[in-house]
């Protein structure tokens, strides 16, 4: 570590208790996408305390600006651009009824901070309370982005189109992770996350009583045999080589036990790493859907969303933050390259208007077995250490990169 860096992850030790208190705050009181006003409110209190500028945005979300004091000229880009990086945290909640027994517990039924974003939400206000009290250790201006709606694909591409980011040259973000200890950090250059389409499949058909099926046209038999034909498109359709994934998530249909459903409803996403097969996938489905349905008699439509595009981390941007966490951490705690995953995060939009990279900073602690659990399972939980390295590896690179250090 360099002598700025000892001080500033001393600094982060003694947030810590301030951080944790946040996070507990906010996991009490989850929010799912778009309802996100208590959260809103809680980051902008704490906000209005470091005395940052900041204003709404994305309906639910809140952008603040940070200008350094630092007695020297902004550093400029390649490109002749005054350097400005926007870090990100996403905000939302899952509708998830939370079973991990804690004094800190969801007190909202169906409402789950299941994913970690109460410890990313802290955590960045934790950085943007340390570089608050350091603006003079660096000239230019630091964004911070509290992102509403990540879970369905909503806030980010809402905040990048209201051109919330455009004055920036360097996007960053963390996420945690559960599969990795406390103390280990993943920043690996090239695709980290895959794309993700939603997708819902409506089945229409003929209602008739089950004992005559054959005077109407059964959705929920149509919806079945396009839900099992639609792993055939994975399995048998693209090559073992590829990144794809087809999820069905609900499955609904029919009114009465003796009555043939007259509609049926699915819904689902596409994960893939590859843009070229993430398109041709979605093609196949609407020609196997509308083929399958018309075949027994009935209809079928599908209605698509984009949530996010692959999350590529830009190499130089990865350099960048290897760099700094290597000098924090070691060598040893720093991961340069895994399997990418295919859950997708849609700081992948923030990523793709501003070259950045996204890290994943390990969040298992032995001493809580929750926190080994899936990321959105109901006992889901973190190893609140792992806020120490988030805030201390956002401040470090933040101060870093204004400073042309990396």
């Amino acid at each position: 570590m360099t002598d700025l860096e000892k001080m500033i992850y001393e600094e982060v030790l003694q947030d810590h208790a301030a951080v944790v208190d946040l996070r507990r705050d906010l996991h009490r009181h989850p929010e799912i996408a778009r309802e996100e006003f208590r959260t809103q409110a809680r980051i902008e209190e704490e906000l209005d305390r470091l005395g940052l500028k900041h204003w709404r945005s994305a309906g639910t979300g809140v952008m603040a600006e940070l200008t350094g004091t630092k007695a020297a000229p902004v550093l400029l880009t390649e490109d002749g651009k005054e350097r400005c990086l926007v870090l990100r945290a996403d905000i939302d909640a899952l509708p998830v009824n939370e079973l991990h027994e804690c004094e800190y517990k969801s007190e909202t039924p169906n409402r789950m901070h299941a994913c970690g974003h109460d410890g990313h939400t802290a955590s960045l206000i934790g950085a943007a309370r340390l570089l608050a009290a350091h603006r003079d250790l660096f000239a230019g201006t630091i964004l911070f982005a509290f992102q509403p709606g990540e879970e369905v694909g909503y806030g980010g591409y809402a905040m990048v189109g209201e051109g919330q980011i455009d004055a920036a040259t360097r996007s960053f973000g963390f996420h945690t992770a559960s599969e990795l200890p406390v103390g280990k950090v993943v920043i690996m250059p090239g695709p980290n996350n895959a794309s993700v389409d939603w997708f819902r499949i409506t089945v229409k058909g003929l209602g008739a009583h089950v004992s005559r099926p054959e005077l109407g046209v059964d959705a929920v038999y149509i919806g079945a045999q396009i839900l099992v034909a639609l792993q055939s498109l994975v399995t048998r359709m693209s090559s073992p080589m590829d990144n794809l994934l087809i999820g069905v998530g609900t499955f609904k249909g029919g009114s009465a036990y003796n009555v043939v459903a007259d509609r049926a409803e699915m819904e689902g996403t596409i994960r893939s790493l590859d843009p070229v097969l993430r398109e041709k996938t979605k093609e196949r489905i609407e020609k196997l859907a509308k083929g399958m349905a018309s075949f027994y008699g009935g209809e079928a439509e599908v209605e698509w969303a984009d949530f996010t595009p692959v999350l590529v981390n830009d190499e130089a941007s990865s350099r960048e933050a290897q760099q700094v966490a290597v000098s924090l951490f070691g060598a040893e705690n720093v991961i340069t390259s895994r399997k990418p995953a295919l859950g997708g995060d849609d700081m992948a939009v923030f990523i793709n208007r501003v070259p950045g990279c996204y890290a994943y900073v390990g969040s298992c602690d032995p001493a809580l077995p929750e926190s080994g659990s899936s990321h959105h399972h109901p006992c889901f939980d973190i190893g609140e250490d792992c806020l120490i390295l988030s805030e201390a590896l956002t401040v470090c690179y933040a101060l870093a990169y204004m400073n042309g250090e990396v």
